[in-house]
């Protein structure tokens, strides 16, 4: 095309589509190269800068492995996952927020009021809710798929010292809805930083700090899956999360229990001795 300039190289990419190309494909294509030219003409792109952002992707590349995603990581700190999330979230349901780059997959088995805290220090938690539709129904032996972090702020992908599946369980709560567990604790945590998502934060002034969260996946036949985590309401980064990832209906308040309330039921019934906290949250799923 010898008659391509700066002001109608978009037009000409956008003829260069073939008759059998995927309608959609050839949406998102145009509009990704629109406004990807648009920024380009918009801020001057430099052949340095455009050489420095080709490298910043193949260093992104280079730092990606099974247990750590920088694209994942690069996409929740810009905001795209959480905007992603909201524009498909559904009224009256839980709102979904990030995955994150740390999910393991097939967790181990967790029954009903089993244990996540193991033999890590910290403050025991009585998590307990029930899975729900958008009647105020329970939905009976819906899929948890639950993590977090370590006491030390790093998940077991990120932990040599800990086991794989440390902190990760699979649960199916029971006909009436109904999910429970013990775990230490959640605390705030740093996003990793040593790569180029942590260049973007240096450069931009912002710190790579998350507020303590638990993580669900929750699933049941006939619904739609729900990616989301859980924030308490006391926690100092709640507002100025990295990766934009709380929501309103997502706080929660750990109610704190005086010592020797510990209740039955669970795996850890009769040996927590000292006070501990609770948390009521009910996750509400969208029919599908």
């Amino acid at each position: 095309m010898r008659s391509v300039t700066k002001d109608n190289i978009t037009d000409v990419f956008a003829a260069y589509f073939g008759e059998d190309t995927d309608p959609r494909v050839k949406e998102v294509l145009l509009a990704l190269t629109r406004h990807i030219h648009d920024f380009a003409r918009e801020t001057n792109l430099t052949h340095d800068e455009w050489r420095k952002g080709l490298e910043f992707l193949e260093w992104a590349g280079r730092i990606t492995t099974p247990e750590r995603n920088e694209f994942v990581l690069l996409s929740d700190v810009l905001g795209l996952s959480s905007l992603v999330d909201m524009q498909h979230s559904v009224a009256d349901a839980t709102s979904s927020s990030v995955l994150g780059p740390f999910h393991v997959s097939n967790p181990p088995a967790l029954e009903i009021g089993g244990d996540m805290k193991r033999d890590f220090d910290g403050e025991v938690l009585l998590v307990e809710g029930t899975v729900r539709d958008q009647d105020g129904q329970a939905i009976p032996h819906a899929q948890i798929d639950i993590w977090q972090t370590a006491p030390n702020g790093l998940y077991s992908s990120q932990d040599e010292d800990q086991d794989i599946h440390s902190f990760h369980g699979l649960m199916t709560a029971d006909e009436n809805g109904r999910y429970a567990f013990t775990t230490v604790r959640p605390v705030s945590y740093t996003v990793p930083d040593d790569g180029p998502v942590g260049e973007i934060l240096r450069a931009a002034g912002r710190h790579p700090w998350r507020p303590s969260h638990l993580h669900y996946i929750v699933t049941a036949p006939g619904f739609r899956s729900l990616v989301t985590e859980v924030f308490p309401d006391d926690d100092p980064y709640l507002d100025e999360d990295t990766v934009f990832g709380v929501r309103d209906d997502l706080v929660m308040t750990y109610v704190q229990q005086p010592a020797g309330s510990f209740p039955e039921g669970f795996k850890l019934s009769g040996s927590v001795d000292g006070s501990y906290s609770r948390v009521d949250f009910d996750l509400v799923l969208a029919r599908d």
